[in-house]
């Protein structure tokens, strides 16, 4: 029962993707490009990518491998609105003092087997993290639904047969199933994966169509997982993961925030696997710089116009790599109508310090001398049957800030008033920071996606979000962008001078250590 050994880990899951602007510290070794080093009439073709976060700055490291593999004569140009890379992983420092241990604000961890973001901080010599190392403490998690703790999990072998009572087989069926995904997921990284025009296509090569055409409830019922589990564990995990519950969510994401195995961040930030993608592509960072229009250049050549507060400047190809409704860019009629508003959930993010060692535990609805869990996630069922809604969607500690300090992260749908924390926490409260945004995308059931080429140089990297919403899935997405715009400019991709066709590209499955992408 595997499961039961990555339940500690699922408040760690956290997939915020929204662009949102904080004050950041920068890596000396990302390159800006100044404002008078631009030019209106480039020399050489030239790539505008749209976004610094893990797509735009992904896609620029891919541009690159092409550029170096096959020689390539084209200039990158990264735009992106806000003052740091790394769109939506950032951190922020308790008490703003950057000695101490650097907090996720956004995208806290990947996994194993997102194999792009493992395989760069292998190649960037990033340090990756163990967070049991670094709390052993929080090794106990539990459910509430608002007003009771349902369930207690830990490692224990007490609990394994406590939870075989109240779940039956049911966590060794998910683990199953979730390991099936994973295993199809690793097909985008064999040697000839599918390359995609709309990712309903790639739902299609993969068998997922069923997955993302329902909701995460219903799924696992038609796969016997009891009510109980998908109710309390799972939805505990959507709730963390994407703010969204199983009867609501699509059950391709619903799988997705379960795939915690072998979870991990990078020391310092996650951000710099970002930072060092962009310093290797020798892209043009132009920071603080917001595009207001991309339009068509014309003549018998298909090229692109991008103005932006440095002025305008041509393009071959444009990559946007940013929600398109986020963006507030102008384009052509003919390409925003094929990108459907994205609606996000609205999340209130709270992060904390505390010197009490765990929430209080009256406010569980526990006696005074009981322990309450250092992970809190929560469930909705309470509510379906007229209960209280949960105040928060999880609670968890994340380590020692200093000595009899801790850290702790709150995820809510309402603000967290400092009357609040003062009571949970027993007045025990220090440092505390808010922040409030378009969190994930909300990812009802649909089998229709908006496309990924919108024309000819144009690219919309976020198509898939819809799709699945992850750090890693952007990178994959963005080395298809990339592909799709080798093959139509030069009848080349990043491995070579064809396309895979439909039937090998659906049956291909990936090996042991190769990484397409990285490793041809």
């Amino acid at each position: 029962m595997r499961l039961l050994l990555l339940l500690p880990f699922i408040p760690y899951t956290l997939a915020l993707e929204f662009p949102f602007k904080i004050p950041y510290f920068f890596n000396a070794k990302v390159r800006i490009s100044e404002p008078s080093h631009r030019s209106t009439t480039p020399t050489t073709p030239k790539v505008a990518i749209i976004g610094a976060g893990a797509a735009g700055t992904s896609a620029a490291f891919w541009l690159s491998k092409a550029k170096e593999r096959f020689g390539i004569n084209v200039d990158i140009d990264i735009y992106e609105q806000s003052s740091y890379v790394g769109g939506r992983s950032t951190v922020v420092y308790p008490y703003s003092d950057t000695t101490l241990p650097p907090l996720e604000l956004g995208a806290s961890i990947f996994v194993k087997a997102n194999r792009n973001l493992w395989r760069a901080t292998d190649e960037f010599n990033l340090t990756r993290r163990d967070f049991r190392a670094e709390d052993d403490d929080n090794s106990e998690m539990g459910i509430w639904d608002g007003e009771r703790i349902l369930v207690t999990v830990s490692d224990g072998w007490f609990d394994m047969v406590k939870l075989f009572w109240r779940y039956g087989f049911s966590p060794k069926k998910m683990q199953s199933i979730v390991d099936k995904m994973i295993e199809r997921i690793l097909v985008l990284y064999g040697h000839k994966p599918p390359q995609w025009d709309t990712v309903s296509y790639l739902s299609e090569v993969l068998g997922w169509t069923s997955l993302t055409g329902n909701t995460t409830e219903k799924f696992l019922s038609s796969q016997g997982i009891s009510d109980a589990f998908a109710q309390e564990i799972v939805e505990g995990s959507t709730r963390v993961n994407y703010g969204q519950n199983i009867d609501g969510i699509h059950a391709l994401e619903g799988l997705c925030s379960m795939a915690t195995g072998g979870a991990t961040g990078v020391k310092g930030g996650n951000f710099k696997i970002f930072e060092e993608f962009v310093t290797r592509s020798g892209a043009n960072l132009l920071l603080n710089t917001a595009v207001t229009s991309i339009v068509p250049k014309g003549g018998s050549t298909r090229q692109w116009t991008v103005q932006s507060s440095l002025g305008s400047t041509d393009y071959q190809a444009v990559i946007l790599a940013a929600p398109f409704h986020s963006t507030g860019i102008a384009i052509p009629a003919s390409l925003s109508s094929q990108i459907p508003e994205q609606p996000y959930v609205r999340l209130h993010v709270t992060l904390l310090t505390t010197t009490a060692p765990a929430p209080d535990p009256t406010y569980f609805a526990l006696s005074p001398s009981s322990k309450v869990p250092r992970m809190v996630l929560t469930s909705y069922e309470g509510v379906r049957k007229g209960g209280k809604e949960p105040e928060f969607n999880s609670l968890s500690y994340h380590g020692h800030v200093r000595d009899g300090e801790w850290a702790v992260k709150i995820f809510s749908k309402e603000a967290i008033s400092d009357e609040w924390l003062n009571k949970l926490f027993l007045g025990k409260v220090g440092w505390v920071y808010r922040k409030q945004w378009d969190a994930y995308p909300v990812l009802p059931p649909t089998t229709t996606f908006p496309p990924v080429k919108l024309d000819r140089g144009f690219f919309y990297v976020n198509a898939f979000e819809p799709f699945i919403s992850t750090m890693e899935t952007e990178t994959v997405a963005s080395r298809n962008v990339v592909d799709l715009f080798l093959n139509e400019e030069y009848q080349l991709t990043l491995c070579g001078a064809r396309l895979p066709s439909t039937d090998d590209s659906a049956t291909t499955e990936a090996g042991d250590d190769f990484v397409y992408g990285w490793d041809c």
